[in-house]
């Protein structure tokens, strides 16, 4: 059979059309850390430099482009942003066997690095999970925790969405076949408009409230997030249509739940459901708003709690 070679030359034109999208927002320094005998993570840092460490968590499939999306609103707010890459993403390589509570020591050494003592968290999507596990387990390392859109356990769902149930049997059954159809869905989106990734995310109508740069940043994580590795996206699916290997009980740090009453990637009804099994979880709902226009509406919102003001 024949087979199409993929490589991040394929899709560089793109990535340089959208760097000039994103205008001001760069990445200040990428560094990598060794995390005890499991491998090297990857990680970026963005805003301010000298503000509250902030870790952000990037969805299912993400990168550590991810943190662009917060670069302004957090050099407006005095927060340093840490936004590493899970493994089987972008820079970071794949680990065997990998867990949601791998996430901790993974934070662990990401803010050893940064000379960081305590951080909050933020967790976009497939990032929530990641944040609810940390928390779990390595609670003296959070401050706070903000999900955003975040996917919920697979038990409280009610109604499965149809997407998930399938991206979950692939992920399981035949994890070579989604393998493949990730390169060529990372392909495609390297050589089309913004609008071919934003449609996973989004109604037409949401799009059309989602700025060029906004837009051109998400493409650009993606293709990112899947051009050199795709098993960081199996294992995650697998993971999340599978029970969760920490009590929510033992997340004892506050966390705030911003979902969009229009999210068709994750429901609501199932976000609720999580939101009274955590301790100290509060659910705030954005009306009309999806699994990306909510974070769209939020971020500012979410990096002002976590800042520092300058009567501090």
């Amino acid at each position: 059979m024949a087979r199409t070679r993929f490589d991040r030359s394929d899709h560089r034109s793109s990535l340089e059309e959208d760097a000039a999208e994103t205008g001001s927002a760069k990445t200040d320094s990428v560094s990598t850390v060794t995390v005890g005998d499991r491998g090297k993570v990857t990680y970026a840092t963005y805003g301010d430099p000298d503000g509250a460490p902030v870790v952000v968590l990037h969805g299912t499939p993400g990168s550590l482009v991810f943190g662009q999306l917060f670069d302004d609103c957090a050099r407006e707010y005095g927060v340093r942003v840490l936004a590493p890459e899970r493994p089987g993403y972008g820079r970071t390589p794949p680990w065997p066997d990998r867990e949601l509570t791998d996430t901790g020591p993974i934070i662990a050494a990401v803010l050893a690095d940064a000379e960081v003592e305590r951080a909050g968290l933020i967790g976009f999507s497939g990032g929530g999970p990641h944040a609810l596990a940390t928390a779990a387990t390595h609670g003296d390392l959070v401050e706070s925790i903000d999900i955003v859109s975040g996917a919920p356990p697979w038990s409280q769902l009610p109604e499965k969405p149809a997407a998930q149930r399938l991206l979950g049997v692939l992920a399981t059954k035949t994890p070579s076949l989604l393998k493949g159809l990730l390169r060529g869905q990372t392909w495609a989106a390297g050589r089309l408009p913004p609008s071919f990734v934003l449609a996973q995310y989004t109604t037409a109508a949401e799009r059309a409230e989602i700025p060029r740069g906004a837009a051109a940043r998400v493409r650009r994580d993606f293709c990112e997030a899947l051009a050199t590795h795709r098993e960081g996206f199996a294992a995650e699916t697998r993971l999340f249509t599978a029970p969760w290997e920490f009590s929510l009980a033992a997340v004892d740090r506050p966390i705030r739940l911003w979902h969009g009453d229009s999210d068709g990637n994750a429901p609501l009804e199932g976000v609720r459901r999580l939101a009274e099994d955590l301790p100290n979880g509060e659910l705030r709902v954005l009306e009309g708003a999806g699994h990306l226009t909510t974070l769209l509406r939020s971020r500012e919102r979410v990096l002002r709690d976590h800042g520092c003001s300058d009567d501090e």
